[in-house]
């Protein structure tokens, strides 16, 4: 039997990590795969919070899986080409696991494909546990609260399934630990920014969306102060520069979110800033603009800007 790589996208989030983790697992046990779980990107303090609680060792980094000898993957929270792994076109694609939309996917054989529009990939993970009768070890339930609570901050975001409440409350007790408390401690241990450079900041949860022929670059940071962000507004603006000049976004837009009061700042530099203000219906000051609650890239921010570029 070959092997297959597990992975989430890149720059992994704890969702990626944890829903990649978990799945690889479960399909060791069945139907009895050779499953590992990878990482397409260095861990974050958040995921690191989550794996070091829970006693997990963070899984190896790749950049190709050819150079592993590897020729199939299955992909967990994403499935556009653009957010996986540098060979996905040259791979075969034996399943997806995820929650987000699809865009920029192909391929020549079938798969097992699980998309649900829930809070999280972890989400879908910790049910498939329950349909294959796998029993879940308590660092593997852990891990997948964490990342269900990471997509969803917590259960407040617009992007959280009603059935995705009972599912943390099982999966705390699974794990146990006290849902709120927990959940505060590592929603918290991913704000720590002011020892980050600000080429950190801006690719520390980053993707690249096709937007009708734009490649547009979309970031988040999560934080307790939004204007301790602001303040470093210049370097911030630096760094994204840079960043489409080597890799050629048309537009790079950077989300701000105050974990607290569940609001954004938007910061957006490029060549589209008419398109992104139709988007929020608002106008840019000094390049950036207030998004009053707004917290999920996926629900608020990608639909409204794939929209204005559409039109």
């Amino acid at each position: 039997m070959s092997k297959i790589l597990v992975f989430g996208h890149q720059n992994p989030d704890t969702d990626a990590i944890a829903s990649s983790y978990a799945f690889a697992y479960l399909r060791r046990k069945a139907p009895g795969l050779d499953t590992e779980a990878v990482a397409l990107g260095e861990i974050n303090e958040e995921t690191q919070f989550a794996l070091d609680y829970f006693g997990i060792k963070a899984p190896r980094i790749v950049k190709r899986a050819s150079d592993e000898g590897v020729s199939e993957v299955i992909l967990t929270d994403h499935n556009e080409f653009q957010q996986s792994i540098e060979d996905i076109k040259d791979l075969t694609i034996f399943g997806v696991v995820d929650h987000h939309r699809v865009a920029n996917f192909e391929t020549i054989s079938p798969l097992f494909m699980r998309l649900e529009p829930v809070g999280s990939a972890s989400s879908i993970v910790y049910r498939q546990f329950i349909e294959a009768n796998v029993p879940i070890p308590q660092e593997i339930a852990g891990l997948l609260l964490s990342g269900l609570i990471s997509d969803t901050l917590l259960l407040k975001s617009p992007t959280t399934h009603a059935s995705d409440i009972p599912l943390a409350k099982e999966l705390a007790e699974l794990a146990g630990v006290e849902l709120e408390v927990y959940g505060l401690e590592l929603l918290k241990a991913g704000t720590n920014l002011k020892s980050k450079s600000a080429e950190e900041l801006i690719d520390l949860d980053a993707k690249t969306f096709e937007l009708n022929g734009h490649s547009v670059r979309i970031a988040q940071v999560n934080s307790v102060d939004i204007n301790e962000v602001l303040a470093r507004q210049e370097e911030l603006e630096a760094a994204i520069n840079k960043a489409i000049s080597a890799h050629g976004w048309s537009d790079f837009v950077l989300m701000i979110t105050d974990i607290v009061n569940s609001n954004s700042e938007i910061l957006a530099i490029g060549n589209n800033q008419a398109k992104v203000e139709a988007a929020f219906n608002f106008k840019l000051q000094d390049n950036h603009a207030f998004l009053a609650g707004a917290v999920s890239r996926k629900k608020q921010v990608v639909p409204q800007l794939t929209e204005s570029f559409n039109q």
